[in-house]
């Protein structure tokens, strides 16, 4: 295993934590596959257009079959016409799931970590705790990372430090059981107190 560095309540080196090697060994394409059904499943699916049977109007046959020396026309509501009906439209009934299975999902959590703990922007804190619930000492201790956005993850997620940092658009706080490799694959670096990163690390 390796080691990572946890830093105490002021943010100075303190012990070590293990972080298993096999994070490492898992294939990439596991976090590919989980973050496109993610995004696939956040769509908001509201496109949608009028095919032939939908679009009001149209009954009448506009002019006659033949004799007048233009084209034949049947309605009004044809997708050739303006204000007429789409041809091969999106539709908003189109199911965008894509499954990805329990394994998959932790993979590719294990994946996204490792990649991050490669690139030394996986933070390890005892604690982070903002008591007095103010944005202004969130963003110092951000500042003090040295880091430019953040995944914050928390044992337990606590209102005054869910408030502290909820006005920082470059911050984003949850605790361990809503940790997805989508979201610590989004954010340039990610801040994980011990005993949260070690609850994750066990569920494995």
């Amino acid at each position: 295993m390796s080691k990572l560095v946890v830093l105490n309540e002021k943010l100075e080196k303190g012990d070590n934590i293990d972080f298993p090697d096999k994070f490492s060994e898992v294939n990439p394409h596991n976090l590919y596959l989980y973050v496109k059904s993610y995004l696939a499943g956040i769509r908001s699916n509201t496109a949608h257009t009028k095919g032939r049977s939908e679009v009001s109007g149209g009954g009448k046959k506009p002019w006659r079959q033949k004799g007048r020396g233009g084209a034949r026309a049947g309605s009004t509501r044809t997708n050739v016409w303006v204000g007429g009906a789409v041809a091969f439209g999106p539709k908003s009934d189109r199911n965008y799931y894509q499954k990805i299975n329990k394994k998959q999902k932790r993979l590719a959590l294990e994946c996204a970590l490792s990649q991050k703990a490669q690139e030394n922007k996986l933070i390890v804190v005892d604690s982070i705790n903002v008591d007095s619930g103010k944005t202004k000492d969130a963003n110092e201790i951000i500042k003090k990372l040295g880091v430019r956005d953040a995944l914050i993850i928390k044992n337990e997620l606590n209102s005054k430090t869910l408030l502290a940092f909820r006005n920082l658009a470059n911050c984003y706080v949850i605790d361990a059981s809503e940790v997805n490799a989508y979201l610590v694959a989004v954010y340039s670096s990610v801040i994980a107190e011990k005993q949260a990163l070690q609850t994750i690390i066990k569920e494995g």
